[in-house]
């Protein structure tokens, strides 16, 4: 978990992570608009169903939204080294957003209708929790006097992993946009990664780093789930 603690610029490493995502955009593109899914799913035994454009399109939309979303926070806000492995890694899992959702999108063909307006909003917060959280993180540690101290402001002080908790929002966004019960396996998926592998990691890392003013922070804050754990 030392990870944590190393810094550097790892252009090399963000670039082929961008680069595989674009692959995984266009792989998302194809399948959703083009033969791709029909293709893939034909190959898997499953019938495609002819979903509604509409649906597609928001779908594809929240790709091209987290891609932007992942960018920006590589190239601005992250300042810890990347291995070469996670470079690879990091794609991988994704992939399970760009093509899985647009693969699990095709086998429904609900309109529109309120439980998916929920949905949008339920990404546009996650989206928010997430990258505003990580900017205020930002912000406060590149004045000077904060410098090897421990930020428990902004959205962070309502739960210590607010970001993490963001990632559930939004992934479980695409999944009510698919309609697919099988969709459910990715959200419930990644949190129990945060819940059990992710924040405990992360939580031993912090706690030799900061020492008592993280397990101050920890006794009276919520672990991921504002008020609720």
């Amino acid at each position: 978990m030392d990870l944590y603690g190393q810094k550097s610029r790892s252009i090399p490493q963000k670039i082929v992570i961008i680069l595989l995502e674009l692959i995984l955009l266009w792989l998302s593109y194809w399948i959703l608009f083009q033969k791709g899914g029909a293709i893939i799913l034909g190959w898997l035994g499953i019938h495609s169903i002819h979903a509604l454009a509409a649906r597609k399109t928001v779908v594809f939309i929240f790709s091209l939204v987290v891609f932007i979303r992942i960018g920006f926070a590589m190239f601005y806000l992250l300042k810890r080294k990347i291995p070469w492995e996670e470079s690879f890694s990091i794609p991988m899992a994704f992939a399970l957003y760009y093509v899985g959702f647009s693969l699990l999108v095709l086998q429904t063909d609900h309109r529109l209708d309120l439980l998916d307006l929920f949905g949008i909003a339920l990404f546009l917060f996650g989206s928010f929790l997430n990258s505003y959280s990580e900017i205020q993180r930002h912000q406060w540690k590149t004045l000077t006097e904060n410098k090897g101290k421990l930020f428990t402001g902004g959205l962070f002080r309502y739960s210590m992993h607010i970001n993490y908790f963001g990632d559930v929002c939004w992934v479980t966004a695409y999944a009510i946009l698919t309609r697919n019960w099988y969709s459910a396996i990715i959200p419930v998926f990644l949190l129990c990664f945060f819940i059990f592998f992710n924040i405990p990691k992360l939580d031993q890392y912090l706690g030799m780093k900061y020492g008592k003013s993280f397990f101050e922070f920890k006794k009276k804050t919520k672990k991921l789930i504002p008020f609720i754990y």
